[in-house]
């Protein structure tokens, strides 16, 4: 397949509304930083542009919470359906815009380096349709879908199942990109996963930016 060109957007995941946590995810802070604005910022940092952010739950709070007159806010009602319900209301919007691609964040996963974006990044630009994250050779997130693949994922999004449907039924559309030694796919979902995630190392500290640092952590 032909090299891809232009800049994948980035589109956060953050509309649930935390039933397990007692609150949003996306208003919890990690190290002193809310993990909406620390979404955004590892999808800038990776190289993406736009970054649209999807919200559900309490969605003014977090939006406020962002503050980054640069990203795109889609308020999504709907959240309580699930994920796939929030995927695809940001493919609709990105639909507007000439990206040519979208790599997709959870909000709840902070233990990802902007390395492991460009990974997907370059991966698609070899020509991958989908590129995904692995982790002990695993799929997890994120996940990067080239535009071609985006009314495929419309299809097979539905409640919280995501895009996993599709992954499974066009393997031929995949390239896996293994990402252990940037990330995690560790997500929060408590308060005891917080604490456990934040005495973890930091693949992406406030005000780092470039990933050196990110590729020297070590994960065990």
């Amino acid at each position: 397949m032909p090299l891809c060109e232009g800049r994948p957007a980035g589109l956060v995941l953050a509309a649930g509304g935390g039933r397990r946590f007692g609150r949003p995810k996306a208003l919890v802070e990690f190290h002193g930083e809310p993990l909406v604005r620390r979404a955004v910022r590892l999808v800038r940092q990776g190289g993406c542009s736009p970054a649209v952010v999807v919200v559900g739950a309490d969605g003014a709070r977090v939006a406020a919470r962002l503050d980054d007159p640069a990203a795109e806010i889609i308020q999504h009602d709907r959240w309580r359906t699930g994920m796939g319900g929030s995927l695809r209301a940001g493919l609709t919007a990105l639909r507007s815009t000439t990206a040519p691609a979208a790599i997709v964040v959870l909000v709840d996963q902070p233990l990802v380096a902007p390395e492991a974006v460009r990974r997907l990044v370059d991966a698609w630009r070899r020509g991958a349709l989908i590129a995904v994250a692995t982790y002990e050779g695993h799929p997890r997130n994120p996940v990067l879908f080239d535009a071609r693949t985006w009314d495929a994922v419309d299809r097979w999004a539905v409640g919280d199942e995501g895009a996993r449907g599709l992954l499974r039924a066009r393997s031929e559309w995949v390239e896996n990109i293994a990402c252990d030694d940037v990330a995690s796919p560790r997500d929060i979902d408590t308060e005891s996963d917080l604490r456990d995630l934040t005495s973890a190392p930091d693949p992406n500290p406030v005000g780092v930016e470039d990933a050196q640092a990110s590729k020297e952590q070590q994960w065990n």
